[in-house]
């Protein structure tokens, strides 16, 4: 459980020293005052926890300071990481043992359980279906990745030498082939192998973009054909550094597709960590997986108390 939280605490921690630095240490022990106050809102808002988000820490501290006023900084990341992962109550994602929950197939219907990831170009959604596929492996499940961004040959490119390297079983085709069709080839492959878990990258879209969407409509089409429950999950690729520029972008994506879950990817190369908390506000979406890293072990399930003691600082 500790080498769960250090992944936490490494991934978030330009977040965490983003606060550090607009609050003077404050978190480090020093004593509270009107000043650093203010400073931490400032900084709240800076992490893109938006306007509810720091307004009821803020409360909840003024609250405690009131009560005491020898309030350590420490005890104010406390209440703030309290706050958070009570605002976060519901957010994580259904898993069993970390991994996606297998899916309850209907009398008569084998195969896989499949995952569709979605996204726009740079969320990262390429490398976490690649660090997704070796979760599953590590954890001794039999799973294939259908490379079915077929729109650009970088990314098949990058899915194939994912799976050269992860040793992860892969079926692709060429640039500007047909996605359904290499989705559907993809599925009864892994029907006829007898995989545990199918995952599909599709290409990266633009939410505003109606024919890209009616594509992934296409995509559940023709998955549909082989197996009436596909997919089981179907989730967002979201860059974390985009904060709260991605909910618009989830909310057109969930409307029109029909979301499961998310995944939050480059927590780690942002200070604005803050985004995971108002786009569960603004969704309800729950959060699957978060990336606080560039190897393949650092796609850790999301764990809100794990996430909000380590924007605070906290052990």
């Amino acid at each position: 459980m500790f080498g769960l939280f250090k992944k936490f605490k490494d991934g978030l921690s330009k977040t965490f020293t983003a606060i550090g630095d607009k609050t003077r240490g404050l978190f480090g022990g020093r004593k509270i005052d009107a000043a650093s106050l203010d400073e931490l809102e400032e900084a709240l808002y800076t992490a893109d926890f938006g306007v509810e988000t720091t307004e009821e820490i803020l409360a909840e501290i003024k609250t405690a300071y009131r009560k005491d006023p020898e309030l350590k900084g420490r005890r104010a990341a406390e209440i703030g990481a309290n706050v958070l992962t009570r605002v976060l109550t519901g957010s994580e994602a259904e898993l069993r043992d970390g991994l996606p929950v297998p899916a309850a197939l209907p009398a008569g219907e084998t195969g896989p359980t499949v995952i569709i990831m979605i996204g726009v170009n740079g969320s990262g959604k390429t490398t976490t279906t690649a660090k997704l596929a070796w979760l599953l492996k590590q954890r001794g499940k039999s799973v294939l990745v259908a490379a079915a961004d077929t729109f650009r040959a970088a990314a098949v490119e990058q899915l194939k030498s994912w799976a050269t390297r992860l040793d992860i079983e892969i079926v692709a085709s060429h640039t500007g082939a047909d996605s359904a069709a290499l989705a559907f080839d993809a599925l009864q492959a892994a029907k006829s192998r007898g995989h545990d878990y199918l995952i599909i990258d599709t290409a990266g879209r633009l939410h505003t973009k109606s024919n890209l969407m009616e594509e992934l409509a296409k995509i559940r089409r023709v998955l549909q054909k082989l197996q009436p429950s596909a997919p089981h999950h179907s989730w967002l690729v979201v860059d974390g550094s985009l904060g709260s520029n991605s909910i618009e972008q989830a909310r057109v994506f969930h409307k029109n597709f029909g979301l499961t879950g998310l995944v939050v990817t480059k927590l780690d190369g942002t200070s604005r960590g803050g985004a995971v908390v108002g786009i569960w506000r603004e969704l309800k979406l729950p959060i699957a997986y978060v990336g606080l890293g560039e190897q393949p072990d650092d796609l850790q399930p999301f764990e809100a108390d794990n996430y909000a003691r380590a924007v605070f600082g906290l052990e």
